[in-house]
């Protein structure tokens, strides 16, 4: 059976707002909302969320048509980038391939890389090692943390060629069985199901 890791879409950037609580704009909502009528959603049985406010609204959402609840994963959340605060869409992208090209080192104080991945992988693992590999799951998050969680699965090292496209929204499944990536990102609401 699968799991999927799912980012949050397009979201209301806020400058004066701390970053975790940003929320989803008007298109991630509709992106989401479109995602959630799709036939794999209602086959979950779990969802877990980051405690962000936008991957908490997308789990929401995804949640609604199954009824299912969404649990809180502690350490899943994007990786913390609170040392230096906003950073304009340009210069963020700048410092994103900075943090991907040098897992081992900081960036003015960001989580590295490695200690970022170890904490998602830890986050993940800790669910699934209880789990029913016959109950698919879902994961609700973000594109950082994401990609070096598929880095992981991949058995590749941390690169940012592995990263979502840009806008967010999308999904990569992997096996339940042994872990092994199934798809690459795909957008949430065009991703048919479950293939193997």
């Amino acid at each position: 059976m699968f799991g999927v890791y799912i980012t949050h879409p397009q979201i209301r950037i806020e400058p004066d707002v701390p970053v975790p609580r940003w929320g989803l704009s008007e298109t991630g909502i509709a992106r989401a909302q479109q995602a959630a009528q799709s036939d794999w959603v209602r086959q979950l049985s779990r969802l877990l969320s980051s405690d962000e406010t936008k991957a908490l609204e997308t789990a929401a959402i995804i949640a609604h048509p199954g009824g299912i609840d969404v649990e809180v994963l502690a350490q899943s959340g994007e990786n913390d980038r609170s040392a230096t605060g906003f950073l304009v869409p340009d210069e963020f992208e700048r410092v994103a391939d900075w943090f991907f090209a040098h897992p081992e080192q900081s960036f003015q104080g960001w989580e590295r890389a490695i200690d970022a991945q170890k904490r998602i992988v830890g986050a993940v693992a800790s669910v699934l090692d209880r789990h029913d590999p016959a109950r698919p799951i879902a994961f609700v998050g973000h594109g950082g943390v994401g990609t070096l969680l598929k880095c992981h699965l991949s058995g590749l090292p941390i690169s940012r060629g592995g990263d979502q496209p840009a806008g967010g929204g999308c999904l990569y499944a992997f096996s339940l069985a042994d872990r092994s990536l199934a798809c690459d990102w795909t957008a949430m609401e065009l991703w048919q199901g479950w293939q193997k």
